[in-house]
């Protein structure tokens, strides 16, 4: 039951929810007007849900875009564009092409679960870890961290991420490979990809590229996660000020 001891909120009297027969319900947690503290798991499955849907949204897209990189001059007959890699696929492959390399695809959206569940863990022991301050300058928790924080909390976040999916990439990008020339595509499924890589080229086949993977998302991560917690920080001063 609702906490009488919180009767008011802006001048207005409590009243009690009632179901349909009358008698006093119980208010669900988003309605009473506390600041819920969301628990790692609660992170982990929204990043994961909205991930799954850009990924059967957009698996098509990446389809195509690893097949122009990956094709040379010496193909029979290359794509010479997105349209048109489009239409050669339809025809070709059929419909079902497209989704080749849905199934790690789908795995990758804990990637986006991972990046955030790790900055929010790391934001919370950097800001225990810095908290002993607070007495001694009277700073708020919120005034604790600084850009360079966010920064490094960025990257850090966004490197565990790789770091544990990125296998996810490069199984993905085998499997979405053109077929060769008599219509047969070098793997079958992602049990194939895992073997051949295993067999052929050991772990380090797993994290092939990943140099210039790091080298384009950990500063991207970084200024992003500047760019967000300081845009708050300016929101909740204007807001103060109001």
């Amino acid at each position: 039951m609702e906490d009488r001891s919180e009767v008011f909120q802006e001048g207005r009297p409590w009243k009690p929810c009632r179901d349909q027969e009358g008698k006093e319900a119980e208010r669900p947690k988003y309605s009473q007007g506390k600041d819920v503290q969301l628990r790692p798991f609660d992170h982990l499955v929204s990043a994961a849900e909205a991930g799954a849907l850009v990924c059967l949204f957009t698996n098509p897209i990446w389809l195509v875009k690893t097949r122009m990189q990956l094709q040379t001059p010496g193909h029979a007959s290359p794509y010479s564009g997105f349209s048109d890699a489009l239409r050669t696929i339809l025809k070709e492959e059929g419909w079902l092409a497209l989704y080749r390399g849905i199934g790690p695809g789908l795995m990758l959206v804990t990637h986006g679960a991972i990046q955030f569940t790790a900055y929010e863990e790391l934001r919370k022991a950097m800001i225990f870890a810095k908290s002993k301050q607070t007495r001694a300058d009277n700073r708020g928790s919120e005034d604790l961290l600084n850009s360079v924080d966010y920064a490094a909390l960025g990257a850090g976040s966004k490197l565990s991420a790789i770091l544990l999916t990125y296998p996810y990439q490069v199984i993905r990008a085998r499997l979405q490979q053109r077929p060769g020339s008599d219509g047969t595509p070098k793997y079958s499924d992602s049990w194939h990809v895992v073997k051949e890589t295993a067999r052929y080229e050991g772990v380090r086949g797993f994290y092939r590229g990943i140099t210039s993977n790091l080298l384009k998302n950990l500063p991207a991560a970084s200024l992003t996660f500047v760019v967000y917690e300081n845009v708050i920080k300016l929101l909740r001063a204007s807001k103060e000020k109001a």
